[in-house]
Protein backbone atom coordinates (compact mmCIF):
# COMPACT_ATOMS: atom_id res chain seq x y z
CA UNK A 1 0.00 0.00 0.00
CA UNK A 2 3.01 2.67 0.88
CA UNK A 3 4.50 1.61 -2.64
CA UNK A 4 1.11 2.53 -4.20
CA UNK A 5 0.82 5.73 -2.50
CA UNK A 6 3.96 6.58 -3.23
CA UNK A 7 3.49 6.10 -6.83
CA UNK A 8 0.34 7.92 -7.12
CA UNK A 9 2.47 11.15 -5.32
CA UNK A 10 1.22 10.94 -1.31
CA UNK A 11 3.80 11.76 1.12
CA UNK A 12 3.55 9.33 4.18
CA UNK A 13 3.17 11.31 7.39
CA UNK A 14 5.65 10.96 10.04
CA UNK A 15 3.61 12.33 12.78
CA UNK A 16 3.87 11.42 16.53
CA UNK A 17 1.01 8.46 17.70
CA UNK A 18 -1.81 10.29 18.87
CA UNK A 19 -0.96 13.76 17.60
CA UNK A 20 -3.03 14.51 14.21
CA UNK A 21 -1.28 17.23 13.26
CA UNK A 22 0.12 16.30 10.07
CA UNK A 23 -2.96 18.36 8.21
CA UNK A 24 -3.90 21.52 9.90
CA UNK A 25 -6.41 22.07 7.03
CA UNK A 26 -8.49 19.03 7.58
CA UNK A 27 -8.03 19.30 11.61
CA UNK A 28 -9.74 22.96 11.27
CA UNK A 29 -12.13 21.95 8.69
CA UNK A 30 -13.31 18.50 11.37
CA UNK A 31 -13.39 21.34 13.91
CA UNK A 32 -15.97 23.20 12.64
CA UNK A 33 -17.98 19.94 11.89
CA UNK A 34 -17.91 18.84 15.36
CA UNK A 35 -18.75 22.40 16.75
CA UNK A 36 -21.82 23.23 14.62
CA UNK A 37 -25.07 23.48 16.31
CA UNK A 38 -26.24 20.98 14.22
CA UNK A 39 -24.06 18.14 14.58
CA UNK A 40 -25.51 15.34 16.32
CA UNK A 41 -23.95 13.58 19.41
CA UNK A 42 -24.29 10.08 18.19
CA UNK A 43 -25.28 9.32 14.38
CA UNK A 44 -28.00 6.50 14.56
CA UNK A 45 -26.71 4.90 11.05
CA UNK A 46 -23.91 5.65 8.46
CA UNK A 47 -27.07 6.96 6.47
CA UNK A 48 -27.01 9.65 9.16
CA UNK A 49 -23.53 10.41 8.84
CA UNK A 50 -23.46 10.78 5.23
CA UNK A 51 -26.21 12.94 5.00
CA UNK A 52 -24.95 14.87 7.91
CA UNK A 53 -21.51 15.32 5.76
CA UNK A 54 -23.38 15.86 2.78
CA UNK A 55 -25.01 18.77 3.95
CA UNK A 56 -21.60 20.46 5.78
CA UNK A 57 -18.87 20.40 3.14
CA UNK A 58 -21.24 22.36 0.60
CA UNK A 59 -22.08 24.83 3.70
CA UNK A 60 -18.44 24.80 4.55
CA UNK A 61 -16.65 25.20 0.69
CA UNK A 62 -19.65 28.37 -0.76
CA UNK A 63 -20.79 29.90 2.52
CA UNK A 64 -19.11 29.52 5.61
CA UNK A 65 -16.47 32.17 5.19
CA UNK A 66 -12.64 31.60 6.85
CA UNK A 67 -10.86 34.22 8.69
CA UNK A 68 -7.25 32.90 7.50
CA UNK A 69 -9.21 33.77 4.23
CA UNK A 70 -9.44 37.22 4.57
CA UNK A 71 -12.64 36.50 5.57
CA UNK A 72 -13.66 34.88 1.89
CA UNK A 73 -14.83 31.37 1.59
CA UNK A 74 -12.72 28.39 -0.13
CA UNK A 75 -15.16 28.06 -3.62
CA UNK A 76 -14.28 32.02 -3.44
CA UNK A 77 -10.59 31.90 -3.73
CA UNK A 78 -10.68 28.71 -5.69
CA UNK A 79 -12.88 30.08 -8.41
CA UNK A 80 -11.03 33.27 -8.61
CA UNK A 81 -13.85 35.90 -7.18
CA UNK A 82 -12.03 36.79 -4.10
CA UNK A 83 -10.18 39.53 -5.51
CA UNK A 84 -13.26 40.99 -6.99
CA UNK A 85 -15.45 40.46 -3.57
CA UNK A 86 -12.24 42.04 -1.38
CA UNK A 87 -12.02 45.49 -3.78
CA UNK A 88 -16.39 45.51 -2.84
CA UNK A 89 -15.27 45.31 0.57
CA UNK A 90 -12.55 47.91 0.23
CA UNK A 91 -15.34 50.79 -1.59
CA UNK A 92 -17.70 50.18 1.33
CA UNK A 93 -15.15 50.48 3.85
CA UNK A 94 -14.05 53.31 2.30
CA UNK A 95 -17.52 54.65 2.03
CA UNK A 96 -18.53 54.22 5.11
CA UNK A 97 -15.25 56.21 7.23
CA UNK A 98 -15.96 59.13 4.35
CA UNK A 99 -19.14 59.47 5.30
CA UNK A 100 -18.97 58.65 9.31
CA UNK A 101 -15.37 59.32 10.11
CA UNK A 102 -16.47 59.63 13.72
CA UNK A 103 -17.30 55.82 14.21
CA UNK A 104 -13.42 55.18 12.88
CA UNK A 105 -10.59 55.87 16.08
CA UNK A 106 -7.80 54.73 13.76
CA UNK A 107 -7.09 55.17 9.93
CA UNK A 108 -9.75 54.10 6.76
CA UNK A 109 -10.18 50.14 7.83
CA UNK A 110 -8.80 47.58 4.84
CA UNK A 111 -10.31 44.06 4.29
CA UNK A 112 -8.23 41.72 5.39
CA UNK A 113 -5.19 40.58 2.20
CA UNK A 114 -6.21 37.43 0.04
CA UNK A 115 -3.75 34.37 1.60
CA UNK A 116 -0.79 32.92 -0.77
CA UNK A 117 -1.12 29.72 -2.15
CA UNK A 118 -0.19 27.12 0.99
CA UNK A 119 0.84 23.61 0.29
CA UNK A 120 1.30 20.71 2.65
CA UNK A 121 3.51 18.68 -0.23
CA UNK A 122 3.93 21.51 -2.59
CA UNK A 123 4.01 20.21 -6.40
CA UNK A 124 6.83 20.17 -8.48
CA UNK A 125 7.29 23.42 -10.28
CA UNK A 126 6.71 21.66 -13.63
CA UNK A 127 3.25 20.39 -11.89
CA UNK A 128 1.90 23.97 -11.05
CA UNK A 129 2.31 24.91 -14.72
CA UNK A 130 -0.15 21.82 -15.88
Amino acid sequence: MARRLADLGVIQSHSRPHVSNDNPYSEAQFKTLKYRPAFPRRFASLWHAQASCAEFFPWYNQQHRHAALGDHTPASIHVGTAAAQRERRAFTLTDAYQRFPERFVRPPPLPPPIPAPAWINPPLSDEVAQ
